[in-house]
């Protein structure tokens, strides 16, 4: 058996959004869930003949011989009131999301939404998060849907959600380290730590895309959503990273007021030592136009001076763009260091500077990038509850 149990490094701070989901999944089953799923429902009650039927038509006698003489309020409440592609109906849809199946089922989920939801709440904002977790969700029931539209089946479970929202975590944060506790009792107890992108891999091919090709059906376990919700996280999460690079500035403008957008002077003025004007020229281009613009040692200095002059988010953008242009050339290692940085001085955002550090350091030989990178990591791991074992060795 293996479980996961932690990840590192996280960001600082509670994460209320994520506590608050984690709360209500579970309020929802003491409060809901474990009172109805100890009644049996009134012998003749025609809700349980209809539930009884459809599990006959849709999974066989036994089934529906041991849904007769098993079932409880909460099985026909579930049959009733959740989302079921055949029927489906928006109230449906929100309610699935906060329903689970038993103890085994809510506890497994609320386990993976508290080790990856926190660093994505950091990211997002409280606000953002609780909409991305729900639009996930929608886009996981969906996808579930269009596999099978025609199963009376109830669908539940925040799995869906949480899918999602460990596709926004494989897109930014593909760094970190999972820990797994492994399991083989009575003789075996240890945990390892892992890259997060190599099980979250393992949770979308092997775990859900196999048994869904498989058995598109799923066997009573919702792969369609787990994959539909996973897809959908990590859109919004290369969305979101797209538009940090497009989006202007908003500690630009000042600056790009009246200057010249024209990209034949940026280069000639930040080798003039005219920073301002570069700066000015820069910004006031459309982004599209900005491509290879500046080359990775110009965007490290204009972005020395933006943020030497309080503007720390035209600093990021100008070294998102060198990134974006220049993913592997020489002198992107220091781009990475100097994003780092920004995110772990400036705004205080530990685990997305930690991504910028170790890719620093995956970079290749740049003293400078890798002084910066190593200060970084020092910093982040002393912030950690947990240290994360990552300064006294190249990645």
């Amino acid at each position: 058996m293996v479980i996961p149990v932690g990840d590192v490094p996280n960001e600082r701070g509670i994460p209320i959004a994520n506590w608050v989901l984690i709360i209500a999944n579970v309020a929802v089953f003491v409060l809901l869930t474990m009172p109805l799923a100890a009644e049996r429902p009134p012998p003749g009650d025609p809700v349980l003949a209809r539930y009884v039927d459809v599990l006959r038509h849709q999974l066989g006698p036994r089934a529906a011989s041991e849904a007769a003489s098993q079932a409880s309020q909460y099985d026909l409440f579930v049959f009733t009131h959740a989302f079921r592609p055949a029927a489906p109906s928006v109230t449906g849809l929100m309610l699935s999301m906060f329903l689970h199946a038993g103890f085994a089922h809510l506890f497994g989920n609320m386990l993976f939404l508290w080790i990856y939801g926190d660093n994505v709440e950091h990211r997002l904002g409280a606000i953002r998060y609780v909409l991305a977790y729900l639009a996930t969700g929608i886009a996981a029931t969906v996808f579930h849907t269009l596999g099978d539209p025609t199963s009376e089946l109830p669908m539940i479970g925040a799995s869906g959600a949480i899918s999602g929202i460990l596709g926004l975590y494989f897109v930014w944060f593909p760094r970190n380290r999972v820990r797994l506790l492994v399991l083989v009792p009575p003789i075996f107890f240890r945990v390892f730590e892992i890259g997060s992108r190599l099980v979250l891999g393992v949770y979308l091919v092997l775990d859900n895309f196999l048994p869904y090709v498989i058995d598109p059906t799923g066997g009573g376990v919702a792969h369609g959503a787990h994959i539909g919700g996973f897809l959908a996280g990590a859109a919004l999460a290369l969305v979101a990273r797209r538009r940090s690079v497009v989006v202007p500035p908003p500690d630009a403008k000042d600056i790009q007021a009246g200057a010249v957008p024209d990209e034949t002077v940026v280069s000639p003025a930040i080798a003039a030592g005219r920073l301002e004007d570069a700066a000015g020229s820069y910004f006031a281009l459309p982004a599209d136009a900005t491509r290879r613009i500046l080359d990775p040692h110009e965007a490290v200095t204009l972005a020395d001076w933006l943020r030497d002059h309080g503007r720390v988010q035209a600093a990021l953008t100008a070294l998102r763009r060198a990134v974006r242009d220049f993913p592997n050339a020489p002198g992107i290692a220091l781009v990475h260091a100097r994003l780092g940085e920004i995110l772990l001085e400036d705004l205080d955002q530990p685990a997305m500077a930690y991504q910028h550090f170790m890719a620093a350091r995956e970079q290749g030989p740049d003293p400078e990038a890798e002084s910066i990178a190593r200060r970084g990591l020092a910093e982040i791991e002393a912030r950690q509850k947990r240290q994360i074992g990552v300064v006294h060795r190249r990645a």
